[in-house]
């Protein structure tokens, strides 16, 4: 069973929490990009993946249609392999909108944080640090992140996903 997020009840990207079984990585790395809270461990078996998802109240995205059906956890049953349809359909079946977009390490899940420009002078190229304003670190796994061409890639990415609903 879903959560039954109405359209005049959107909630905010803190508001929905995921946990991703183990076929769903892509899935889960482009809900962080989205700005979503999602845990992703290939190493979780069915049992903590419903015990995490009660414990910390949040939706189980899975392709096992038996874990889906399972009591007690708020379960979505992705029914592609194609990452396009399944952004989709999560974002389409919980009436999603994602606002937060780069807001989290799409590696660890963690929020990122906004860095000083001097600070990350001797960790990127000299060319990243003269032509970019603005960059952001993983306050966990120290990883430096900025709005290269690869953002307009993605940009263009995601807007075609979350379009065409």
């Amino acid at each position: 069973m879903i959560p039954d997020y109405r359209e005049t009840d959107k909630p905010a990207n803190d508001a929905v929490r995921f946990v991703a079984d183990g076929m769903l990585g892509r899935l889960a790395k482009w809900l962080r990009i989205l700005g979503f809270d999602t845990v992703y461990d290939p190493a979780l078996d069915d049992h903590a993946l419903l015990r995490l998802a009660r414990a910390e109240g949040r939706v189980l995205l899975t392709c096992d249609r038996e874990l889906a059906r399972h009591p007690g956890a708020q379960s979505l049953l992705i029914e592609s392999l194609e990452l396009d349809a399944q952004l989709r359909q999560v974002i389409n079946d919980l009436h999603l909108h994602p606002d937060a977009t780069f807001s989290r390490c799409p590696v660890c899940n963690t929020p990122l944080a906004a860095l000083e420009k001097e600070a990350v002078r001797d960790r990127v190229p000299a060319h990243v640090f003269e032509t970019h304003p603005e960059f952001y670190c993983c306050p966990r796994c120290d990883r430096i992140y900025w709005s290269g061409t690869h953002r307009a890639r993605m940009l263009e990415t995601l807007a075609r996903l979350t379009s065409n609903k």
